[in-house]
């Protein structure tokens, strides 16, 4: 199978990305803001992310972390695509509890991006937490504003 080459448009003021977008009407809707190195946002999922009833489902939950991981690179002014990502699951988050969800840029050598996410309960209780490298591409700079 030959390379495949994707372009990728970072221009997401249409608002359809699931993750942040507000104008995706399955979408998670997330709200994103800088504090300090960190990207944060908080979230209530609905019964309409569940896997097993009542529990939010882990692909939901590895969403919510690609996401944050992929607003702080995108906080650092690179664009990016996630290369490879884990997660681990402390413990089962209902829906309905209130999250915070948070992500941080560990390393960055211009090529790829360390990254590390998490999602707590309001008190601090950690539920999940994941790692990911992202990839630079092409026209990424500090100057443009990119997301995974």
């Amino acid at each position: 199978m030959a390379n495949r080459r994707v372009p990728v448009d970072f221009d997401i003021s249409d608002g359809l990305c699931f993750g942040c977008g507000q104008n995706n009407p399955i979408g998670l809707k997330l709200n994103f803001s800088r504090d300090g190195e960190t990207a944060r946002a908080e979230f209530t999922p609905a019964k309409f992310y569940q896997g097993w009833p009542n529990i939010l489902h882990g692909g939901v939950i590895a969403s919510l972390l690609d996401e944050a991981m992929g607003w702080a690179v995108r906080f650092c002014g690179l664009n990016c695509v996630t290369a490879r990502m884990e997660v681990n699951f402390r413990r089962p988050i209902l829906v309905n509890d209130s999250l915070v969800v948070t992500g941080t840029v560990a390393k960055n050598n211009g090529k790829f991006v360390e990254t590390e996410a998490k999602i707590s309960l309001p008190d601090g209780t950690l539920m999940a937490e994941g790692t990911a490298i992202y990839m630079a591409v092409a026209g990424s700079d500090r100057s443009r504003k990119g997301k995974s």
